[in-house]
């Protein structure tokens, strides 16, 4: 074969792979063109899990360039129709707040196979449409406990959970597990509210285990834990923040909170589903990859903070408890 048919040959062959990716290419989106929403179970002005997604959703908008939209409140019994909503109206991802969303999001998507279904917090993928996120909220509490641990002087905690399902009992657990990192005969008052909205059975609870002797509270139950935070100051114990930064609320109360960064994991989550590399599983990120971070007040010692440090360096490195017994004997 000659020089110039060899050519020839080469150009067509180009021609061919251009004509074939083009289309692809003319359909790829720009981020403000991609449909989304995000459902929550709460108000975005809770102070909590609910403001903390919210968050992320602003920080996707505002940096990314998406249009993302919200709906709030959403109760249990309209998870599947809101979500079916969305669904045939179009929308390339439909993103749920909490683990309650699993079965309704998993069932709804098997019907919709042109939407992704995302669920932060999310245990169950059982179709390659449904790809959730989960934050390794067990991570973050055993920072809170350390804290909570150096903080208490009666030695009782009192520790709140919005429902004890597998993830709120694993993040309790290694609350409970850190707060003897500070303080070893530590005794933990652990109950769980039931609801993430009762405001006044959160002070209620709250106030129940400062009687019996708790001077450092943790609660972990969205609105819910607004309550406690109240009985807290009224009552002038301690009481550490979660899931957002919650120093605020009650300055001389909260002592410091260990919050996600859910900017920075939405922001990862939709660049993956844009460029098309988020998976068909549970996608988990936590200290590690910069999701938990902490606030602290002026209430807390150097030397806590230096041990909370370490316990984020053993967590990245995969050695959660390794400094375990290497704390210097002033704190313990």
């Amino acid at each position: 074969m000659r020089f110039t048919e060899k050519c020839a040959l080469f150009f067509m062959a180009v021609c061919i792979a251009i004509a074939a990716i083009a289309p692809a290419m003319a359909e790829a989106k720009a981020p403000k063109d991609h449909k989304i929403v995000l459902i929550l179970p709460g108000p975005i002005n809770d102070q909590s899990w609910n403001a903390t997604n919210y968050a992320g959703l602003v920080a996707c908008n505002e940096e990314l360039g998406t249009a993302m939209e919200y709906v709030e409140n959403v109760q249990a019994s309209d998870y599947e129709s809101t979500f079916r909503n969305y669904a045939e109206r179009g929308y390339d991802l439909i993103m749920a707040a909490g683990t309650q969303f699993d079965e309704a999001a998993n069932r709804v998507a098997a019907k919709y196979p042109d939407s992704v279904f995302c669920v932060v917090n999310g245990l169950v993928s059982k179709g390659p449409n449904v790809r959730p996120v989960l934050p390794k909220e067990y991570e973050a509490s055993y920072l809170a406990g350390i804290i909570a641990g150096f903080t208490t002087e009666t030695g009782k905690v009192g520790m709140v959970g919005g429902f004890p399902n597998k993830l709120m009992v694993r993040l309790m657990n290694t609350y409970e597990y850190g707060v003897r990192i500070g303080s070893p005969e530590a005794k933990a008052n652990r109950a769980y509210s039931n609801s993430w909205s009762d405001v006044a059975l959160g002070k209620q609870m709250a106030t129940s285990m400062i009687d019996k002797g708790a001077d450092v509270l943790f609660f972990y139950a969205n609105q819910v834990g607004l309550g406690a935070i109240q009985a807290a100051k009224e009552k002038g114990v301690k009481f550490v923040g979660f899931a957002s930064n919650q120093n605020d609320i009650a300055k001389g109360t909260v002592v410091a909170s260990v919050y996600f960064d859910f900017a920075d994991m939405y922001k990862w989550t939709l660049e993956k589903f844009m460029d098309g590399t988020l998976a068909p599983e549970v996608n988990q990120a936590g200290v590690a990859e910069g999701i938990v971070k902490v606030a602290y007040s002026d209430q807390v010692p150097d030397e806590v903070r230096a041990q909370v440090e370490k316990a984020e360096k053993a967590i990245s490195s995969g050695n959660l408890l390794y400094f375990a017994s290497e704390f210097p004997e002033s704190l313990k």
